[in-house]
């Protein structure tokens, strides 16, 4: 190895490296807030990116499909709340936000060609397709159970990552998509050739990054989340509504994953159940800041992006074992030095 292909392994390292950053950052902030470990995190990943090459292949995407069956049965739910607790003025606000919202989507596709809209519209249509769906997921397998343990959690996300495969495979086919390039720009920094594509990837993970950290530091929402994620208990005695919380989160959690998605679609070919694998990579890095330290989560994932990058010039065969085996040192060494605490 010499230096060039050193200098273009650290790059493509570095550009999946803050992919897996920001989803780690999900992961930790979901975790933190509701207690779950967010095994569909992936998912979005991929139906972000499906949904932006069916918008610019001229498709209806499956995920239209989703959000208006998904909406209707929240609403159905809510709906009979409602009327139980005789809210009736509730209801019409419950139909138009989980019914008539996705249906004024689903016409407004079917009724203009996505294909030739600009890029920037297409992505924001990717986006509103695919984001509501993180906080239709909480209010439909997770509120419900909010208050059980961890393993519960854990168990549900299990089978929601699973259903969401088989959604993915329906909505989706079988065979992978790839965007078209956002850039063609390059740049040539010495003997490395540096393309626009990677940097636009950078570039927006750290504004991102950025963006979360004023959201939570600034805004009356995002320091809720910070409360409600050191000490749920406290939390609502003063007046944050778990619930709400929750909701937050998830919502977050699928703008990340989705704006990923979207960003790695013209680097990588993305097939239906390509997002577990993103997704358990930036879980490594957020394992490795204790699914509780944002900085050290980011960190570790960008360690996870190098070690793969250089793992697939000198052991292309093993790089998923080798990345993978990295959580069993990072485990050992927090089960040897944190002091063990039973859930209540």
């Amino acid at each position: 190895m010499d230096l060039q292909i050193a200098l273009l392994l650290g790059q493509d390292g570095v550009t999946n490296g803050a992919i897996y950053a920001l989803l780690a950052l999900a992961l930790v902030l979901v975790f933190a807030v509701t207690r779950v470990i967010f095994i569909p995190q992936g998912e979005f990943v991929a139906f972000g990116a499906l949904t932006l090459a069916s918008l610019q292949a001229g498709r209806l995407p499956g995920t239209v499909w989703l959000l208006l069956a998904m909406g209707t049965l929240i609403a159905l739910i809510e709906g009979a709340a409602a009327l139980r607790k005789r809210h009736f003025r509730r209801i019409p606000l419950i139909l138009l936000l989980n019914c008539g919202a996705p249906l004024l989507l689903a016409g407004a596709l079917v009724a203009v060609s996505s294909a030739s809209l600009p890029l920037l519209v297409q992505v924001f249509l990717a986006l509103l397709l695919v984001v509501p769906l993180g906080p239709m997921i909480y209010r439909l397998a997770y509120q419900p159970v909010a208050e059980a343990s961890v393993l519960v959690l854990l168990i549900v996300s299990v089978a929601v990552h699973v259903t969401l495969i088989g959604i993915g495979l329906l909505f989706f086919g079988a065979e992978g998509s790839r965007t078209p390039s956002f850039t063609e720009v390059s740049f040539e920094v010495g003997d490395v050739l540096l393309q626009g594509q990677t940097l636009l990837v950078l570039v927006a993970s750290v504004l991102l990054i950025i963006a979360l950290y004023f959201f939570f530091e600034r805004t009356i929402y995002g320091k809720a989340l910070r409360a409600t994620a050191m000490n749920r208990t406290g939390a609502r005695l003063m007046g944050i509504s778990g619930s709400l919380a929750g909701m937050l989160s998830f919502t977050l959690a699928a703008s990340i994953g989705a704006f990923s998605g979207i960003l790695i679609s013209p680097i990588t070919t993305i097939y239906y159940d390509s997002g577990f694998l993103i997704g358990l990579k930036g879980f490594v890095g957020a394992i490795i800041g204790g699914l509780a330290s944002y900085p050290v989560a980011a960190a570790g994932a960008i360690l996870v992006g190098l070690l793969e990058s250089y793992s697939s010039f000198w052991a292309s065969a093993f790089k998923e074992v080798i990345v993978f085996t990295l959580i069993i040192p990072v485990l050992l060494w927090r089960s040897l030095t944190t002091r063990h605490v039973e859930e209540e």
